[in-house]
C-alpha cells in the first residue's frame, strides 16, 4: 500500500469539516483501530482468567483486580502526556513507539512468574497505551473529514465499548483451550502485523524538535501520581474499610497531588492540558460522560464474571459465551445511536441509553444466590450493553469535532482519559461498595457483592444520565460544531 498524499492529509487538517474534500483511504483507520482493539481488550480480557490466574500464580481474592487496575490506572493517569506528545512530535512516531512497547509487554506479561511481576507488566502495558491511544484517535481526527471523520469516530466509539466485552469472551476461550498466559502472548502476532502494516501506511511528518520544557513533566508527574494514588486508595478499602487512616491518607494525598497539577498548569509556559480545554463545552462534557459509562461498563464486567464462575460455576470458556449477547447488544445499540443522531440531539440519545442502563442494572442486582443465566442475569446483561452501546457513539462523536489538528492529540488524550480513569474507577468503586457486603472469593459472599454492587451501579448511571441531558450538546447542528482551542 501507498503513503496517502500529503497534500491530501492537509486538506482534510485544514478543513475538517469540509463534506467536499475528496475521499481517504481507510488503510489508516483499519490500522489505528486493530492497535486500539488491542488496547481495549486488554481491559477486560484478563476478566475470565482471573480465577485461574489467581490460583496459578497464588493471589488473594481481594488482589485481582489490581490485574485490572494497573493497566487502566496506568495507562489514564499517563494519557495526558501521551497526548501532548503526540501533539509535539511525529504522530506516525509515537504511534508506532506505543505499539511497539504495548507489544513487547504483553509478551513479557506472559511470561511472568507472580503476582507482582504481572502487575508491574501490566502497568508497563498501560504506559504504552497511553502514547498508543491519543496518537491513533488524532491520525484518526486529522486525516479524515465530513462524513469519513464522523463514520471513523463512531467506529472509534464501538470499539472502545464493545471491545472491553468482546474481551470477556476471547479471554474465556483462550484461558480454557490454552493457558491464561496467551490472552497475553496473543497480542504480538497481532501487534506485529499493525506495526509492520502503519509503518507502511502511515504517511511520514517533518515535525520540529521541542525542547524539554515543552512537554510539562511537572505537571505529568503530578496527575499521574494523583490519579494513581486516587485509584490505589479506592482499590485498597476493600482491606482498609472506607473509614480508616489508611483510606483517608490516601485520599488526603491523592487531593493535594491534583490540586498542585491544577496550579501548575495555570503557571506553566506551556501546559500539560491547555486552559482553553475547558472551554470546549462538548469535549469536556463527553468526556464526563465517557468516565461515567466506561466505569459502569468495566466494573459491571469483573462483578459478573466474578459471580458467573465463583457463584454459578461457570468455566472460563462458558462465562465468555454468556457475555456474547451482551456484547451483541452493545453492537445493537451502537448502531441504533449512529442512526439517532441524525434524527435527534446527541445529549437525548446518550441519555436515553444511560436510563436503559439504570433500568438494566437495577434488574441485575435483584439476581438471587442460586441464580438462572437465562431468567436472572440474561435480561439485565442485555439491557446493560444495548445502553452502553448508546452512550459511547454520541459521546465519540461530538467530543472532537471542531477540534483544530494542532490540538488533536491532547484532545484525545483528555477524552480517553476519561475512558480509561473511568475503567480503573469503575472496578475499584464498584469492587470496593461490592466487597462491603461480602468478599468475592467465596459463592455466600460474591452473590451478596454482586447485588450491593449493581445498586451503585445503578445509582451512578442515574447521575451521569441528569449530566449529560444538562451537559451535552442540545441540537444535532452542534454534533459538527466546536470551539477551536487557539
Amino acid at each position: 500500500m501507498s503513503h496517502a498524499p500529503t497534500h491530501d492529509r492537509q486538506q482534510h487538517a485544514q478543513h475538517p469539516d469540509n463534506q467536499h474534500v475528496p475521499r481517504t483511504s481507510w488503510a489508516l483507520l483499519a490500522v489505528a483501530l486493530a492497535a486500539q482493539i488491542l488496547v481495549v481488550l486488554d481491559i477486560s480480557v484478563v476478566n475470565t482468567a482471573l480465577p485461574t490466574i489467581g490460583r496459578s500464580l497464588q493471589l488473594a481474592g481481594d488482589d485481582l483486580q489490581w490485574l485490572v487496575t494497573a493497566y487502566v490506572m496506568m495507562s489514564g493517569g499517563g494519557l495526558l502526556l501521551g497526548g501532548r506528545v503526540s501533539d509535539l512530535l511525529s504522530r506516525r512516531a509515537v504511534f508506532l513507539a506505543g505499539l511497539g512497547l504495548f507489544t513487547a509487554a504483553s509478551i513479557a506479561s506472559g511470561f511472568a512468574e507472580s503476582g507482582a511481576q504481572l502487575v508491574g507488566a501490566r502497568a508497563v502495558q498501560g504506559l504504552s497505551a497511553a502514547l498508543l491511544t491519543p496518537s491513533a484517535l488524532a491520525l484518526i481526527t486529522t486525516t479524515y473529514s465530513g462524513a469519513q471523520r464522523k463514520a471513523a469516530l463512531s467506529l472509534w466509539g464501538a470499539v472502545g465499548s464493545l471491545g472491553v466485552a468482546a474481551g470477556v469472551l476471547v479471554g474465556g476461550a483462550i484461558t480454557t483451550w490454552t493457558s491464561w498466559q496467551f490472552i497475553f502472548w496473543v497480542n504480538g502476532p497481532v501487534g506485529l502485523v499493525a506495526f509492520l502494516a502503519g509503518r507502511r501506511i502511515i504517511a511520514k511528518e517533518d515535525v520540529a524538535r521541542p525542547d524539554r520544557g515543552a512537554f510539562d513533566l511537572p505537571g505529568a508527574l503530578s496527575v499521574l501520581a494523583g490519579l494513581a494514588t486516587l485509584i490505589y486508595t479506592l482499590g485498597g478499602t476493600s482491606t482498609h474499610g472506607w473509614v480508616s487512616i489508611w483510606t483517608a491518607t490516601g485520599l488526603g494525598v491523592s487531593a493535594v497531588l491534583l490540586v498542585a497539577f491544577l496550579k501548575l498548569e495555570q503557571r506553566a509556559a506551556r501546559p500539560l492540558l491547555p486552559p482553553h480545554v475547558w472551554k470546549v463545552d462538548a469535549l469536556v462534557s463527553g468526556t464526563a460522560v465517557m468516565l461515567g459509562v466506561t466505569g459502569i461498563l468495566v466494573g459491571s464486567v469483573f462483578l459478573t464474571s466474578i459471580f458467573m464462575q465463583t457463584v454459578l460455576g461457570f468455566s472460563a470458556l462458558r462465562t465468555g459465551v454468556a457475555f456474547l449477547p451482551f456484547a451483541l447488544a452493545l453492537t445493537a445499540g451502537t448502531v441504533v445511536a449512529r442512526h439517532l443522531l441524525a434524527l435527534v440531539a446527541p445529549r437525548l440519545v446518550a441519555t436515553s441509553g444511560l436510563v436503559v442502563v439504570v433500568g438494566a442494572a437495577a434488574l441485575l442486582s435483584t439476581a438471587p444466590g442460586d441464580a438462572q443465566y437465562a431468567s436472572d442475569l440474561l435480561p439485565g446483561l442485555v439491557g446493560l450493553g444495548f445502553g452502553v452501546g448508546m452512550v459511547f457513539v454520541p459521546v465519540s462523536v461530538t467530543s472532537m469535532m471542531g477540534i483544530p489538528p494542532s490540538h488533536a492529540g491532547v484532545a484525545s488524550g483528555f477524552l480517553m482519559t476519561g475512558h480509561e480513569i473511568g475503567a480503573a474507577l469503575g472496578v475499584a468503586v464498584l469492587s470496593a461498595v461490592a466487597s462491603t457486603a461480602g468478599s468475592l472469593a467465596t459463592p455466600d459472599g460474591a452473590a451478596d457483592a454482586f447485588s450491593r454492587g449493581f445498586v451503585a451501579a445503578a445509582v451512578i448511571a442515574g447521575l451521569v444520565a441528569v449530566f449529560a441531558m444538562v451537559r451535552m450538546p442540545a441540537t444535532r447542528a452542534a454534533v459538527g460544531a466546536g470551539m477551536h482551542l487557539h
